[in-house]
């Protein structure tokens, strides 16, 4: 597990809505939990949990046997959302590549 600091205002809920494009469920947790809390799961690879209002920080959650491979694809989404240089079929064709890594390396195939 790893806790992200995040120097840029509290992660919005949009953030957790584009992740919607990187094959992952995004829920929105019931109030009785938080207001606003999100947690997004992409199986086989990592799940984050965060978003309560005023946070900083979310929590990641990497897959062990394939955290590296998968921890830069990570931090390329957080930095692409942050800096508006959101390039989705570039990020798709990263996505495509690091998934068939994990593959290979959780399966030992494609």
């Amino acid at each position: 597990m790893k806790e992200f600091l995040l120097s840029a205002p509290p992660v919005p809920a949009g953030f957790f809505s584009y992740l919607e494009n990187f094959g992952g469920e995004v829920e929105s947790l019931p109030p009785n939990l938080g207001e606003g809390f999100y947690k997004f799961e992409k199986p086989d690879w990592f799940s984050i949990k965060g978003g309560f209002a005023g946070d900083t920080t979310v929590e990641v959650r990497f897959k062990k046997e394939v955290m590296d491979l998968t921890v830069n694809f990570l931090y390329l989404l957080f930095s692409s959302y942050r800096e508006g240089s959101v390039d989705l079929p570039v990020l798709k064709q990263r996505e495509e590549a690091v998934g068939k890594r994990v593959r290979e390396h959780l399966y030992g195939h494609d």
